[in-house]
């Protein structure tokens, strides 16, 4: 008997087959479809105006990645049976299922629970739902599952979900330096002990996957306006719980409006189906409506920051080397006397942080090179690799937000 195949026409990669009815399935759920309305970037599009892809592109890229480096092991007489070859796609499809709105933008705001964990009730959930399709992809999502390989391709530091949103926010921003050769790189992976590693010549790609990352987050991710705008975003947010707690009437979906009003912790989260429910049926256009609204709200600080974000009338940034201190004091004390600003609201206008940047953690998960002699050894090990200490460093820039 002949398997239908659905066939995905995505920009980035071009045809994307999809043979297995129970990935399908998936697609088709409530819970995944949800993630048509939350856009992978925050609000990256205010500088980089392509950049409006969700969360769901991403997610059937990474699953269609995974499928590419399942078949390249294959190849190499890594036996993998049809199930864990099944299961292995659905944790890549899911690996983001619980992101909330904007993504990483308000993470931990509206609810203080981790999108990873979210992923996981949220994969448990449709677990039951499926009599239990998706237990073995559970097990590879967190960890549990006895090959370790499988794990590191959904989540380590050469996963396919870094090479699926590298590539496809580099497409859809334009920002060229995030290119990278994932198809060099699945075609370059083996298996060694139980552990993912990759061919000596295909180091030069791995390189290439690791510097394209800061670049990118640099140019992009924690590009100075995107900061700017993500953080508007967060302390409109912030000051529409504090107002609600407070017994001010705002406008919200009823979802929204729950949130407003409640502390969720993640023990909390766990035991309540009902709160769950209520998370899943927030996306982007909950807090963009809001917004909206909020421009005429009574309240002066709120109507403010939601012009001042709707407007793309930002914060100005600066990053600062030398100590903080001085600089924000001035710019609060311009802000009070000469902007009107009212002290007790001044943390909303003026404000400090610090961005940072950690490209390759040399603490953790290594990427594994398989030299030529049969030796596995760490990238930054390998003679004249690129990744030394001066590109695994983390690097933190200190910063100010004010208002003009």
């Amino acid at each position: 008997m002949s398997i239908k195949v659905k066939i995905v026409n995505d920009p980035v990669y071009g045809f994307l087959r999809i043979p297995e009815p129970e990935i399908m399935q998936v697609i088709d759920h409530p819970l995944f479809q949800r993630l048509r309305n939350i856009k992978q970037m925050g609000l990256a599009h205010m500088v980089y105006p392509g950049a409006v892809h969700t969360r769901l592109h991403h997610s059937l890229g990474t699953c269609h990645l995974m499928g590419k480096a399942l078949e390249e092991l294959r190849t190499k007489d890594i036996q993998l049976d049809k199930d864990e070859f099944l299961a292995a796609r659905l944790a890549a499809l899911l690996h983001d299922i619980g992101h909330g709105p904007f993504s990483h933008s308000l993470e931990g705001l509206l609810v203080n629970v981790r999108h990873e964990v979210i992923s996981k009730i949220l994969m448990e959930q449709m677990n039951e739902e499926f009599g239990g399709m998706l237990s073995k992809a559970l097990q590879i999502f967190e960890h549990s599952y006895p090959r370790t390989y499988l794990h590191q391709l959904v989540s380590s530091q050469l996963d396919v979900d870094r090479m699926d949103y590298l590539n496809r926010d580099s497409f859809y921003t334009g920002v060229s330096e995030g290119v990278i050769g994932y198809d060099r790189i699945l075609q370059m992976l083996n298996v060694r002990d139980n552990e993912l590693v990759v061919e000596e010549k295909g180091v030069h790609s791995v390189e290439k996957f690791i510097i394209a990352r800061r670049l990118m987050y640099w140019q992009v991710y924690l590009h100075k306006t995107v900061l700017s705008a993500e953080m508007l975003l967060v302390n409109i947010v912030k000051r529409a719980k504090e107002l609600t707690r407070s017994g001010h009437r705002l406008f919200a979906t009823p979802s929204l409006q729950y949130f407003l009003e409640n502390e969720v912790d993640e023990k909390t989260f766990r035991a309540n189906p009902e709160i769950i429910k209520r998370y899943c049926s927030l996306d982007d256009s909950d807090i963009s409506a809001s917004i909206k609204v909020w421009q005429d709200d009574s309240d002066p600080v709120l109507s403010k920051l939601c012009k001042m974000l709707n407007l793309r009338n930002l914060y100005k940034i600066q990053f600062v080397s030398e100590s903080l201190a001085e600089n924000l004091r001035e710019k609060k004390d311009y802000a009070v006397h000469t902007l009107g600003v009212k002290e007790e609201h001044i943390h909303y206008f003026v404000f400090d942080g610090i961005a940072s940047n950690n490209t390759y953690n040399v603490e953790n998960e290594l990427i594994k090179i398989e030299t030529k002699s049969g030796l596995v050894r760490n990238i930054s090990e390998i003679e004249d690799s690129l990744v030394n200490q001066t590109i695994a460093r983390s690097v933190h820039k200190g910063y100010i937000c004010y208002v003009k």
